[in-house]
């Protein structure tokens, strides 16, 4: 019986299932936004989330604690630069799974996994903020139609 078993074995070995969860974490450190299954997802977000608070601390002993889970210098450089410094007020929660829906050829279920604050970033943050402000796409190009039209009559 499985009682008190936490984690999934993602059909591998401990060694190949440290090593996968080692690559998703990195190649989330890197592109911020990954697609993987549903059970991968979840269990990277279990591994990366511990990362990401040690980040948040700094220390030399956080550092060389977060290398021994993803062995890529450069990866840990940008967590530790780029990525920790983003989530010095948030107490957690720092990925977000969304569902995509089913693959095609095995049927698997696919979700993507990305970290919080960098999907506004990644859709373009001037459209958010125009957004924000209350004005259409429409109404900012007849306004520049307007400028530029009142440009030309000068």
């Amino acid at each position: 019986m499985r009682h008190q078993k936490r984690g999934r074995k993602l059909g591998r070995t401990a060694s190949h299932r440290k090593a996968t969860l080692s690559n998703l974490a990195s190649s989330l450190i890197e592109h911020k936004r990954i697609k993987t299954t549903d059970a991968k997802a979840k269990e990277t977000r279990r591994f990366i989330e511990p990362l990401i608070t040690k980040a948040k601390r700094g220390t030399l002993h956080d550092r060389r604690q977060v290398l021994r889970h993803i062995r890529r210098p450069d990866i840990v450089k940008i967590l530790f630069d780029e990525i920790a410094p983003k989530y010095t007020d948030r107490p957690g929660g720092y990925t977000r799974i969304v569902k995509l829906g089913f693959r095609n050829n095995d049927c698997a279920s696919v979700s993507l996994l990305e970290l919080v604050d960098y999907a506004e970033m990644m859709t373009g943050s001037e459209d958010s903020s125009e957004k924000k402000k209350g004005k259409s796409k429409k109404k900012i190009r007849a306004a520049e139609k307007a400028k530029t039209g009142a440009d030309n009559e000068e």
